[in-house]
């Protein structure tokens, strides 16, 4: 009774006129980014955090957690028309979406694609109202040891299943740690790297920082490649899925939809990793494997159940441990922090209006999306037909307005522009920001976490095996970093042993 009660609350509060624009509008914007090809939501949230600043917590994160899972429901139009994922979790979509589209049946593929998605984020929904109270109940026994355990876990992850070395990796999370550190030392207050430079006082502003890394260097990649674009132009028709089509897809939709949720509760599988594990399990049980890259509908209706799915998900642990376990969450993770909420096991306890107005707003949203994706294909391939060059200088103008708008001081531009210019280099030699930008976003609460631990056993890291959680969640950790690291030292000594 006291969930129900609690969901009629949060539709109450999502139902506000402002709160239900703004829904439409996070829907729309993550409709749009997500058929931009090469241009994620992680990039988009960044760039769009200081239209929130104007905004109440529970509005903000309304509006920037629809850009969230609204990209799972853009990204799948272009893979399905143009063979282009429009978003990293789309990818698979491709291989039978694309095929569907090659025989006359894009409408059902779009159909199937849309319809899989509301169901596998409803039920996700579900899970998360369910799941999230009594974790975060769990979670709020956590003193200073064990939530310092709980985000090098997190940061240990992310930095495990970031793209490249595992190496590169660790580099860009210690960075992410050392830049989280400039400012003024949060117990004694003395300046530490500033370098004499008042403005980095109160520390780099997170922001520009991400609307460099994600924004300016993703834009200055796409000015450099070439994209040719072959767009469906036949006539779509049939969208809606017919008894057939469901039939073949329902279960599909329901296994995909199981393996996205818990995907999602994992920091670091997200919805990539969730599609193609739909996918590939779809194809081991179906009975006609060869046909899977030809236009099975069950190639679409799963993995995009599981990737709606586990963008639902993600919010779970970031609502009831403070873990950011998406890049894109990480940004999220920034937009809490900005507007004076931390995310974590009181965040329920204490701001029940924001959690239980986000979840009945994201049912509200999934059926904007629905009624988006379908009636407005057409639209959607209009804006994948602009050109690129086109695109790229209002982008730049409106990180320069954001960035400015943060404090009205140059320094957030240049800090921004600085980072974009890194952001590039990084991206260029195969060093992925995602560590880097957790490092930095949970750096600061590692350090409070970890000095807190030590000034109650009075200096002593030992305090932290006497503690069975932080004992587990630490090994958990070392696991995870030996299993990956020793590959990497073995292939070191191959080379050095042929004298190559």
């Amino acid at each position: 009774m006291d969930i129900l009660n609690s969901i009629l609350h949060g539709f109450g509060i999502a139902f506000e006129f402002q709160n239900l624009l703004l829904c439409f509008v996070g829907a729309l914007l993550g409709t749009f980014t997500g058929v931009l090809p090469g241009f994620g939501p992680s990039a988009a949230i960044a760039l769009l955090i200081p239209l929130t600043f104007g905004l109440s917590g529970v509005s903000s994160i309304i509006l920037l957690s629809g850009i969230y899972y609204g990209a799972m429901y853009g990204g799948s139009t272009t893979s399905i028309l143009v063979n282009i994922p429009g978003e990293a979790a789309s990818v698979i979509t491709c291989l039978d979406g694309y095929a569907m589209a090659q025989r006359g049946r894009a409408g059902p593929a779009l159909g199937i694609s849309a319809f899989g998605s509301l169901i596998g984020g409803t039920i996700a929904i579900v899970g998360m109202m369910f799941i999230a109270p009594p974790l975060a109940n769990f979670a709020m026994k956590f003193g200073p040891h064990e939530l310092f355990s709980i985000m090098f876990l997190g940061l240990t992850v992310i930095t495990y299943v970031s793209r490249g070395s595992i190496v590169k990796g660790l580099m860009m999370a210690a960075v992410g740690l050392i830049l989280s550190s400039v400012g003024q030392d949060i117990i004694a207050g003395t300046p530490r790297l500033t370098f004499g430079i008042n403005d980095l006082l109160e520390g780099i502003p997170l922001v520009p920082l991400a609307m460099g890394l994600f924004g300016i260097s993703e834009v200055i990649l796409n000015l450099e490649k070439t994209l040719k674009v072959e767009i469906y132009d036949k006539t779509i028709k049939n969208i809606l899925p017919t008894l057939k089509d469901w039939a073949a897809s329902i279960w599909a939709i329901l296994r995909g939809s199981v393996i996205g949720f818990f995907s999602g509760l994992i920091p670091g599988t997200g919805p990539v990793i969730a599609s193609f594990i739909s996918y590939a399990i779809e194809k081991k049980i179906s009975k006609t494997p060869e046909k899977f890259g030809t236009g099975m509908i069950e190639g679409v209706a799963g993995p995009e159940s599981a990737n709606n799915a586990a963008v639902q998900a993600a919010f779970i642990p970031l609502f009831t441990l403070g873990i950011p376990v998406t890049p894109a969450i990480a940004i999220l993770f920034g937009a809490f922090l900005i507007h004076g909420m931390i995310p974590g096991p009181l965040l329920i306890a204490n701001q029940p209006d924001l959690f239980w107005g986000v979840v009945a707003s994201m049912y509200l949203g999934n059926i904007m999306l629905l009624i988006l994706n379908l009636p407005l294909i057409n639209m959607w391939v209009r804006i994948v037909r602009i050109p690129y060059h086109y695109l790229f200088p209002l982008i730049l103008l409106f990180c320069l307005i954001g960035a400015f708008s943060l404090d009205l001081a140059m320094s957030s531009i240049y800090c921004m522009v600085i980072f974009g210019v890194i952001g590039y280099i990084m991206k260029k030699f195969d060093y992925e920001p995602t560590p880097l930008i957790m490092g930095f976003i949970l750096g600061s609460i590692m350090e409070r976490s970890l000095r807190q631990a030590l000034i109650i056993s009075h200096g002593s890291f030992a305090s932290f095996f006497k503690k069975p959680i932080c004992v587990v969640v630490l090994s958990l950790a070392a696991i995870i970093l030996v299993t990956n690291i020793l590959p990497y030292l073995r292939s070191k000594r191959m080379v050095v042993g042929t004298g190559d």
